[in-house]
């Protein structure tokens, strides 16, 4: 079996179109992988997968791209509390939000903690999806590790968390501001009129093809005056294609 085949056996039997990520970097992180589970083959690798469900599991939080944690990059946070405060709430006190390609939940959560930051009072609409069914469970717990709120400052984190045995736990002010749904960014229909997208180092690993459909799908999904925020690493070069003027470096704003 080469990769093209196994690529084809994953679409088939587990659901997901690796066709739209960039094939270097995909192959070398599936290789990775099989190193790093002592699998030498790719027909071993799916005999693996098909039966054994911790590696199937595995390889799903491997692809899908699972690294995640409160406030990522906080600087970029900052910016985003700002603009909201500044682009968003004037116009609407209420907001409707989506998080994309939400992993574990730290990211809408993160979302959860500047609404009521900003707005004690909002009743806020925060979606999250994510592809993976089991990853959307654990963000419904909403249990952390240390390492996963190391971005969270002090004030916050007696705020919003409960600790019971070196785990943090969202309180439920926070957890009740967001609804978790199964999502495929590449293949099911996108919801509208959102207030704010945020989408981040996700795009990055998509070839050009999908990732222009994404921001397109974004941008129409987006009401106007919208936001949308992107990862660290993902300037959108011909934001204006898709109907965007920069309100910051990493946020584009719907015209």
């Amino acid at each position: 079996m080469d990769f093209n085949e196994f690529h084809k056996w994953v679409h088939r039997e587990l659901g997901i179109n690796l066709s739209a990520y960039k094939p270097e970097q995909l192959n070398r992180r599936i290789n990775s992988l099989m190193t790093r589970v002592g699998i030498k083959s790719l027909d071993e690798y799916t005999r693996a997968i098909k039966e054994n469900p911790e590696q199937r599991q595995k390889f799903l939080d491997f692809i899908t791209i699972n690294v995640t944690e409160f406030f990522r990059n906080p600087e970029l946070f900052q910016d985003l509390e700002k603009q909201i405060s500044k682009e968003l709430l004037p116009n609407n006190p209420n907001l409707k939000i989506w998080s994309a390609a939400c992993s574990i939940g730290c990211e809408p959560y993160t979302l959860g903690i500047i609404l009521d930051r900003l707005t004690p009072n909002g009743r806020h609409n925060i979606i999250a999806t994510d592809i993976d069914d089991t990853i959307l469970s654990k963000a419904k717990i909403g249990e952390y590790t240390q390492n996963e709120i190391k971005g969270v400052n002090n004030t916050d984190l007696s705020k919003y968390f409960s600790t019971k045995d070196d785990k943090y736990y969202i309180m439920p002010k926070i957890k009740n501001m967001v609804t978790f749904k199964k999502h495929d960014l590449i293949l099911d229909n996108y919801e509208n009129g959102f207030d704010l997208i945020v989408c981040r180092n996700v795009v990055i690993y998509f070839n050009n093809d999908i990732k222009q459909e994404i921001y397109k799908k974004f941008s129409n999904s987006l009401k106007k005056g919208g936001l949308l925020f992107v990862g660290a690493t993902e300037s959108i070069y011909n934001y204006r294609d898709y109907g965007f003027e920069k309100a910051s470096t990493f946020i584009y704003k719907k015209l």
